[in-house]
């Protein structure tokens, strides 16, 4: 396709190939493939917005499905240290606990959409489980706990999210009991019918999925605590009670490095994790990692579970400036089994990459589904806008692939044009989004003269000519 014959963007084809969709980067989507194929590791160095964790994404999507389902079994003898059973997917057991009806998260009462992480308390728009904020009005739909002391400390905020919601409905006259189960991005819903069918399977096998054969390829440790990335060994009140505590199995948790097992774990911003990068090269090593309760106060203190699987790609990022504070043991482990990558933030400014820029904007608008396609007068303002970004922050001149600023442009631009009602993006949206689309330490130079002037008067002082300060 010739660039100049470009009408709109809805007139340019997205690669169904995850990989190819990464524009700029072609050393990284080379190295990225073998990645992938060859079950390398991958530390990718360079500014936020150049692609880092679109090409982590894309690699895990390279992969095959899991084969292997983590069983975690009671141990009679000792029930403190449950046994890890690893089974493949033929091997399964015919007999599998009542998996329920799957059903969309639209089809549930709000309030169990809510508990389970689907739905958002303030505007109600559903999103997916996994993130903790809302994707559309960045209010917090549930928070993490990372403490036995966290309820106290957080007050009345979000609530944790839940695994499961326990309701009753009413069927033929009758009022049963129906549990709501978070499937991935899906619910289950499970009769009392199937809940007493499951009770009496467990009581049987004793054992518990900690990880199901199907999981996603693609797990994200970003700022994760200890707890997060290491599993844990949840607290019962009542210990290994014979009557009414639970047993040890029950309560095991997974952490993401057990989670990634087959796949992708990745970490952004690797240096962040400080001290918990030795456990990650310990895993990378070992390629399973024991589960222990990690709150010595808590009865989960006494549970171990060892050889639990931990065979992952690490897929780490960093900024330039921080590559001297990851662990140097780690960065030896993944220089001698992978691949360090410097990510580009620029690209020359040809016929060719304009075409790949547009590809980018017609992605972004295809991936945020909330905005019209641009039409050939906003793809001309934002390949302008892409070389003006390349001069002012790489001075060079080129095209930028800070792709970050590229696409809050293109979607101010599209809410814009959408509020109006228009068919395309125009031109004037783009430079209308481009004006207001600065970050608020040029908003703020602009309108006192300098960010330390900005201080003064975030204080209700001025500067005085004698260079005193009054209120």
């Amino acid at each position: 396709m010739d660039f100049a014959s470009i009408g709109s963007t809805a007139e340019v084809s997205i690669p169904k190939d995850p990989l190819l969709q990464i524009i700029g980067q072609d050393h990284a989507v080379k190295i990225g493939r073998l990645v992938g194929k060859q079950r390398r590791h991958l530390l990718l160095v360079g500014p936020p917005g150049t692609g880092k964790s679109m090409l982590a994404q894309a690699i895990a999507s390279t992969l095959p499905k899991p084969k292997q389902e983590v069983l975690v079994l009671h141990n009679p003898e000792k029930p403190e240290r449950p046994i890890v059973q690893v089974r493949s997917g033929s091997s399964r057991r015919s007999e599998r606990l009542p998996a329920g009806e799957i059903i969309e998260p639209t089809m549930v009462p709000f309030y169990v959409s809510e508990k389970l992480g689907f739905r958002c308390r303030r505007c109600g728009r559903l999103s997916s489980p996994d993130a903790s904020s809302c994707y559309f009005c960045g209010a917090d739909k549930y928070r993490k706990v990372r403490g036995p002391f966290d309820d106290l400390l957080l007050g009345s905020g979000a609530p944790e999210r839940e695994e499961r919601v326990y309701t009753t409905r009413m069927r033929d006259g009758k009022e049963e009991l129906v549990v709501f189960e978070r499937r991935g991005d899906k619910i289950a819903i499970l009769t009392q019918k199937e809940l007493a069918k499951r009770a009496e399977m467990q009581q049987k096998m004793q054992f518990k999925v900690l990880l199901p054969l199907n999981r996603p390829n693609f797990v994200q440790a970003t700022g994760a605590s200890e707890t997060e990335l290491l599993g844990d060994v949840r607290h019962d009140p009542y210990g290994s009670h014979p009557a009414i505590g639970s047993l040890p199995y029950t309560r095991v948790v997974p952490g993401a490095v057990h989670e990634a097992h087959e796949g992708v774990l990745f970490i952004d911003e690797l240096s962040s994790l400080g001290r918990l990068q030795r456990f990650i090269l310990t895993a990378m090593q070992e390629k399973h990692y024991p589960i222990s309760g990690r709150n010595q106060s808590s009865t989960g203190s006494s549970v171990r579970v060892d050889g639990v699987p931990a065979d992952f790609i690490l897929v780490a990022a960093a900024n330039i400036n921080d590559v001297h504070h990851i662990l140097p043991p780690l960065r030896s482990r993944i220089i001698g089994n992978g691949y360090e990558v410097l990510m580009n933030t620029h690209m020359e400014d040809n016929e060719e990459n304009r075409l790949k820029l547009v590809q980018f904007l017609a992605q972004e608008i295809v991936r945020d589904g909330r905005i019209p396609h641009a039409d050939s007068g906003a793809i001309a303002e934002m390949i302008e806008y892409a070389r003006k970004k390349a001069k002012e922050i790489d001075g060079v001149s080129g095209l930028t692939l800070r792709l970050r600023i590229l696409s809050g442009a293109i979607k101010m631009a599209g809410d814009i044009a959408a509020s109006n009602e228009k068919k395309f993006i125009t031109a004037e949206d783009v430079r209308f989004a481009i004006e207001n689309a600065k970050p608020i330490e040029e908003q703020a130079t602009e309108r006192y003269g300098s960010w330390y002037k900005a201080s003064l008067a975030d204080y209700g002082l001025k500067k005085e000519r004698g260079g005193s300060e009054v209120g």
